[in-house]
C-alpha cells in the first residue's frame, strides 16, 4: 500500500487545510476530488485548478472509488459523516484526518468503519488565522511538523502511506506518537498557547489598546483571532490534559510573580536563562531542517 501517482484521492471538507492538501497534491501530479458543503468552494477550487472534480452531494460512486480519503472536518462532523456514509468507503481503502485531538476520535472511528477500511490518524501542525479554500496555501507545510498517531489496529503499510502523505505534502518533519501522547503534547504545544493568547486579549479592555502596543504583544496574540466553534470543541474533547497544562502554567506564572514580589533577582534571572536556553533549541532545529 503506497502513495503513488495513480492513487485516487478524495478530500472531504475543502476549507483551509483541505484546500491546502488539495493544492499540494495536485501540484505533485495527483488527481484530487472533493466533497464539501459549499458550492462556492467547489467552484473556486475548480477554477483555480486545485481539484479535478468537486461536489456538495454525497455520491456513493465517488466515495467508493477513492483509495485514500482525507477528512478535513470538525471532530463531531467527522464522526457523523462516517456514521452516515462510511458504508460507501471502498474495502482496502485508507482514510486519514487532520483533527487536532486523537484519543476520543481514533477509537470511535476505527470501531465504526466497515471491514477492510483502515483509519490511520494524522495531525498537520500547520494553519493560519484565516479560513476557507480561498485562503489555501501549501507553503504553510514547508517548515511545519506532521504527526502520525497509529494504534495497534493499524498495519505497517497504512502507517507508511500516511507518512508518505506527510512527506509528499512538503512537511519539514514527520513524527509518530500514540494518540494518548499526541493529546498530551498538543494540550501544551497548541491548546494552552491558544488559551494564553485568548486570556491576554480578554484581560484588559483599555480603549485604543492597539495604538500603544508593540511587536511583542502582536506576536504573542497572533493566534487570538480564533475560530470559537472549532477551538471550543477541541478544548472540551481534550479537557483533562488541557486543564492539567493550564494548572502547570498557572503555577509557573505564580512562581514568577513570587520572585518579582520578593525582588528575588537571581531566581528571576534563572527562569529567564532556562527560557532562553529552551527556546534556542527551536531555532537550531529550524536551521538544520532548512
Amino acid at each position: 500500500m503506497k502513495l503513488e501517482k495513480n492513487t485516487k484521492i478524495l478530500i472531504v471538507g475543502l476549507g483551509l487545510l483541505g484546500g491546502s492538501y488539495a493544492k499540494a497534491l495536485t501540484k505533485k501530479g495527483f488527481t484530487v476530488k472533493c466533497i464539501t458543503r459549499s458550492q462556492s468552494s467547489v467552484d473556486y477550487a475548480l477554477n483555480e485548478g486545485i481539484i479535478s472534480y468537486g461536489t456538495t452531494k454525497i455520491e456513493p460512486e465517488l466515495i467508493g472509488e477513492a483509495d485514500l480519503t482525507v477528512f478535513a472536518l470538525y471532530p463531531h462532523v467527522f464522526v457523523e459523516w462516517i456514521d452516515s456514509y462510511g458504508k460507501y468507503l471502498k474495502k482496502s481503502s485508507v482514510i486519514t484526518d487532520v483533527t487536532g485531538v486523537k484519543k476520543c476520535i481514533v477509537d470511535k472511528i476505527q470501531g465504526m468503519l466497515p471491514d477492510g477500511v483502515e483509519f490511520i490518524a494524522a495531525h498537520p501542525m500547520a494553519g493560519r488565522e484565516v479560513y476557507g479554500v480561498q485562503n489555501s496555501d501549501d507553503s504553510i507545510f514547508k517548515d511545519a511538523n506532521y504527526i502520525v498517531t497509529p494504534t495497534d489496529k493499524n498495519t505497517p503499510e497504512a502507517i507508511r502511506m500516511c507518512k508518505d502523505l506527510g512527506h509528499t505534502l512538503g512537511f519539514a518533519h514527520v513524527a509518530e506518537l500514540s494518540p494518548e501522547m499526541h493529546d498530551d503534547m498538543i494540550a501544551y504545544l497548541s491548546q494552552l498557547t491558544h488559551c494564553i493568547a485568548v486570556a491576554l486579549m480578554t484581560s484588559s479592555d483599555v480603549p485604543k489598546l492597539k495604538e500603544y502596543t508593540g511587536d511583542s504583544f502582536r506576536d504573542l496574540t497572533r493566534i487570538a483571532r480564533i475560530n470559537e466553534d472549532m477551538w471550543s470543541e477541541l478544548f472540551l474533547l481534550n479537557k483533562k490534559p488541557l486543564i492539567s497544562m493550564i494548572d502547570e502554567f498557572s503555577g509557573e506564572l505564580y512562581r514568577m510573580r513570587t520572585y518579582i514580589a520578593d525582588e528575588n533577582v537571581e531566581k528571576l534571572k534563572e527562569m529567564m536563562r532556562m527560557s532562553t536556553e529552551r527556546r534556542a533549541a527551536f531555532d537550531k532545529t529550524k536551521m538544520i531542517e532548512e
